[in-house]
């Protein structure tokens, strides 16, 4: 069964880091580009980052020089590492997986960023 699990999302305090993990099972092809979203309460869901398999990165402007994506060598994980984080930050994070015909989202990890 195809799925993505996350794990890494806690609180921090504003300007700290955090670091989330996606696990992909062998089920979703190294060739879909991965990513990050993240939704807030009463808002919709955004995109924050993703990542080809080649490597190609498309990062939202809010979180251009903070956050910094990469995938495992085995191109089935990919990670997000959060710095200088901010309150506005906080969210839950969904790890997606996309490929030409199907789409694939993790559970969805909680990030809480204190003032």
């Amino acid at each position: 069964q195809a799925q993505l699990v996350e794990s890494g999302g806690g609180l921090v305090q504003a300007g700290g880091s955090l670091r989330l993990s996606c696990a992909a099972s062998r089920s979703i092809s190294i060739t879909y580009v991965m990513g990050w979203y993240r939704q807030a309460p009463g808002k919709q869901r955004e995109l924050v980052v993703t990542i080809t398999s080649g490597g190609s990165t498309n990062y939202a402007d809010f979180v251009k020089g903070r956050f910094t994506i990469s995938r495992g060598n085995a191109k089935n994980t990919v990670y997000l590492q959060m710095n200088s984080l901010k309150p506005e930050d906080t969210a839950v994070y969904y790890c997606n997986a996309r490929g030409d015909i199907r789409e694939y989202w993790g559970q969805g990890t909680q990030v809480t960023v204190s003032s």
